[in-house]
């Protein structure tokens, strides 16, 4: 029986891609929104990599996106951005809109279940997109949670630990094969959604590449599923 549900949220909840395209091309004039929106977004892992490594104290992920912002303008030859740009430029991952589907199946999985994001986002982050999408978390875990970002296993087990239940009751939820193979290597039940637009045009993973115990289309998918 699956009692909790804990989930990645850039990717399998939100549209990350088109939230930040927006805010960048409103932001700065003239700019390719979806190719600055990649670029960006490549720097997210080696980002995490400086704290997962042990080269520097837990940061929470505002402080690395303000970081890796700079290179990013000026890989697209723009001029600095002015402070208060920047920092309303960072806060676009705090209004990222969710996939169409998932406040009515996140509503439903509410019903039978207890709900909570396990993502690298910190907890302001996490609650300003709750709130926003109608996300109906119970609680507020993952890396602000665990002070330790994916695939480090303590962000699952302290997934695990928070509610009480074994592991294989707690399922993890993502887009992300990678994401799901450490998930199950702490024990967890794992979910795949197909997120086939994630990236834009480069596409997203459109079925699991490790196994998993539920494989969805979406999250509606899955919340049949979990009712049958």
């Amino acid at each position: 029986m699956i009692r909790a549900l804990v989930f990645d949220v850039f990717g399998t909840l939100v549209d990350w891609r088109s939230g930040v395209a927006r805010e960048a091309e409103r932001l700065i004039p003239g700019v390719d929104g979806g190719a600055f929106a990649d670029a960006w977004r490549a720097r997210y892992q080696p980002s995490l990599e400086t704290v997962r490594s042990g080269a520097r104290p837990y940061v929470d992920l505002d402080v690395l996106h303000a970081e890796s912002l700079p290179d990013v303008v000026a890989q697209f030859n723009l001029p600095p951005l002015s402070e208060p740009v920047a920092a309303e430029l960072v806060q676009a991952w705090h209004r990222l809109d969710a996939w169409p589907e998932v406040p009515a199946a996140m509503a439903r999985l509410a019903e039978r279940h207890l709900l909570a994001p396990a993502s690298n986002g910190h907890v302001r982050l996490a609650v300003d997109l709750a709130r926003r999408n109608r996300l109906p978390f119970d609680a507020i875990l993952g890396a602000g949670y665990s002070r330790a970002y994916k695939p480090m296993p303590a962000v699952y087990r302290d997934a695990v630990a928070a509610f009480g239940f074994a592991p294989a009751e707690t399922l993890m939820v993502a887009a992300h094969s990678s994401d799901l193979a450490a998930a199950a290597a702490e024990g967890l039940s794992t979910a795949h959604i197909a997120r086939p637009r994630e990236h834009g045009p480069a596409g997203g993973e459109t079925a699991p590449r490790v196994p998993v115990t539920y494989a969805a289309g979406d999250l509606a998918d899955l919340a049949d599923q979990l009712a049958r």
